[in-house]
């Protein structure tokens, strides 16, 4: 089994470490609103996709959550 000889020095795991970080997430601009939202999804603000009406800005839910 593998071991290691010496012990790693807390410097060289905390610079490993330092690239483990979360990035925010991407915005883009809705060509429509002009507000921001994800790419690849339906603009929250005006429900357009792609150029086009798309059912409904926020989803409705007719049942309920215990």
């Amino acid at each position: 089994m593998a071991v290691p000889k010496q012990k790693q020095a807390r410097s060289r795991t905390r610079k490993r470490r330092a690239q483990h970080r979360i990035s925010s997430p991407r915005l883009n601009e809705c060509p429509h609103c002009h507000q921001p939202r994800l790419p690849h999804r339906v603009c929250p603000h005006c429900g357009t996709y792609a150029g086009r009406e798309v059912e409904s800005a926020a989803p409705d839910h007719d049942h309920d959550h215990d």
